[in-house]
């Protein structure tokens, strides 16, 4: 995490220009994400957004659900402090400089939202326990969903997932800084697991109602309800 900390803290500044350089759809796949939370948009949702990187998925939320009120929790400070500024016209938001795999929740949270940060954590058993936290943190009816990178479920497919994420990065950046920055970083920080895991591990955490809300190939949206 400590690398990922200084990744991020290096990217924070230039984070919303190179996330569409580098995740194919990203802003479909947050729209999917922010579409599936199941309330009505004047309802005061409490909610907590995991890996707030510059804070694009609680603005997204916040255009939703004006009402809204938000914990932002990211590892890296220049992250929070960009996600502070981007929120700015809002005071009901709060930010904490922490590592979410060890962060203490409260309760009460209508919903937990988080985007490409989850596959950050390095062991299956520590995916499974955050999964068990977040239930726990959700009132009952609450939802959790998670925008993210998966593993193909064989060789065939997980090698094809790369190859259509490589393909969508070599049209937006110089080959040198993909093969030589993006993929190495990917293959030093980054343990994506297959989707059918996610969905197996959060039933085991109490989930129901498991399902997939979107996906394009290695990305993809899912969660549950309590």
């Amino acid at each position: 995490m400590d690398k990922v900390k200084e990744h991020f803290d290096e990217e924070a500044e230039v984070f919303d220009k190179t996330i569409l350089k580098l995740i194919p759809f990203y802003n479909d796949m947050i729209g999917a994400m922010v579409s599936a939370i199941p309330f009505k948009n004047s309802k005061p949702i409490k909610v907590l957004d995991l890996g707030c990187g510059t804070g694009n998925i609680s603005k997204a939320v916040k255009e939703r659900f004006p009402d809204a009120r938000i914990n932002c929790i990211d590892l890296a400070e220049r992250m929070i402090k960009a996600t502070q500024l981007k929120l700015s016209a809002y005071d009901d938001i709060e930010y904490h400089v922490a590592d979410f795999s060890k962060f203490e929740f409260t309760d009460g949270y209508d919903a937990v939202v988080s985007s490409l940060a989850l596959h950050h954590i390095a062991t299956n058993e520590e995916k499974k326990d955050l999964y068990t936290k977040l239930f726990s943190a959700l009132k009952e009816g609450g939802v959790f969903y998670n925008a993210d990178t998966v593993r193909g479920s064989n060789q065939y497919l997980d090698k094809l997932y790369d190859e259509k994420w490589t393909s969508h990065m070599f049209k937006n950046l110089p080959e040198g800084e993909v093969t030589g920055k993006w993929i190495p970083k990917h293959e030093e920080e980054d343990f994506p697991v297959k989707i059918l895991d996610h969905m197996d591990w959060l039933r085991g955490s109490g989930f129901k109602n498991v399902d997939v809300v979107w996906k394009f190939y290695g990305f993809a949206v899912f969660g549950g309800k309590k």
